[in-house]
């Protein structure tokens, strides 16, 4: 499809919308939400279209103008410079507009659960991850998102061995989604006294959270057990039964939580826990079988391969999947420089579905 008729159906769809939406009186509240979030999708797009007609039509009657002139030197450089103004506006406002008219992944703008885990690496491995815990946390706070710790389990001298947690707010899970992977760190270990390098691992997980309208959860497919909660070292941090693990038999998957003293309360967290891990299991599925060939690239979501590397002894991040590095290290891991690291992400990810057209 043509630029110029991709943008003839967005400015069709929305006069459709606003028809519909003049009628709302008749529509039921689910799809007068459904209509007006996507009236207000439309509206940067059809913003961008207005712009690079008016643009094209400004061209057209700059170039009349050149062909006009005839003998008057000054109207004609007049002329000529607004023509070749114009002319250096225009790529550039098409190549926004095709990044406005790229299929969205539909989950772009959910809430997502975060889930840390220390991987090879003993203690070293659990101090990473919980640096990339905090790093995470600060990034939320800097975009103004909800961020609320679900779960931490901690390994006595300030490590984790896994944490997860939700995080709320505009776009997060298009911000965040490129972060699934193994992360590996190099640097000198504070419990290291011969000052020699070491390298360790954590996993990051980024999944979309689920509602109950996207997953439905027989509760016959549950094994629900009920266990008294401990803290770090095995000793009991209260005296009830609270704490919850969750057992989906068709997937196999397994959620626990025991941060909070009613029972209720930890179902509830593990139940919001599982429903986005099966969810992204799903997703995962259909990813693999709508694009095989992505496997490895930016968005494929693998977490069997290391995807970035944090090198304290020369300060330099590198994101492998692009090749990209940044000497930044310390902002980085303080979450203020990741925005960097992920602007990358994501412009190579919309470069490459521009190159291929999708």
């Amino acid at each position: 499809m043509s630029l110029d008729s991709s943008m003839d159906k967005v400015l069709e769809r929305r006069r459709e919308v606003e028809d519909r939406l003049s009628d709302s009186a008749n529509m039921s509240n689910r799809d007068l939400a459904q209509f007006s979030r996507e009236l207000s999708d439309l509206r940067p797009v059809c913003e961008q279209i207005e712009l690079v007609r008016r643009i094209e039509a400004e061209l057209a009657d700059a170039l009349v103008m050149v062909d006009e002139a005839g003998d008057d030197p000054d109207m004609l450089e007049m002329a000529q410079a607004e023509a070749d103004l114009l002319k250096e506006q225009l790529p550039d406002a098409q190549t926004a507009l095709q990044l406005l008219l790229l299929p969205k992944d539909k989950d772009d703008s959910r809430n997502a659960i975060l889930e840390v885990r220390a991987g090879t690496g003993g203690d070293e491995a659990a101090l990473f991850a919980s640096n990339l815990f905090s790093m995470y946390q600060r990034f939320a706070a800097k975009h103004g998102w909800k961020f609320e710790v679900m779960e931490v389990s901690e390994t006595g001298i300030g490590g984790y061995k896994e944490a997860t947690a939700t995080i709320s707010g505009q776009d997060v899970f298009a911000r965040l989604k490129f972060e699934s992977g193994v992360h590996r760190v190099q640097r000198v270990p504070e419990t290291e006294a011969g000052g020699r390098i070491h390298t360790s691992a954590a996993t990051v997980a980024v999944l979309p959270e689920a509602e109950e309208v996207d997953i439905q959860i027989d509760e016959s497919d549950l094994r629900i057990d009920v266990f008294r909660a401990s803290g770090p070292g095995g000793q009991s941090v209260n005296t009830t039964d609270s704490a919850v693990r969750i057992t989906h038999l068709p997937t196999g998957i397994v959620v626990s939580q025991q941060d909070e003293k009613s029972q209720h309360k930890n179902r509830a967290k593990a139940m919001k826990i599982l429903r986005a891990r099966i969810y992204d299991a799903e997703r995962a599925r259909v990813e693999a079988e709508r694009a095989a060939e992505r496997k490895g690239q930016v968005g494929s979501g693998d977490r069997s391969e290391r995807i970035r590397t944090y090198n304290f002894p020369q300060g330099r991040v590198t994101d492998h999947r692009i090749n990209f590095t940044l000497y930044k290290l310390d902002r980085v891991i303080t979450g203020e420089a990741l925005d960097e690291v992920v602007d990358a992400l994501v412009s190579e990810d919309q470069a490459r579905r521009l190159a291929k057209g999708v």
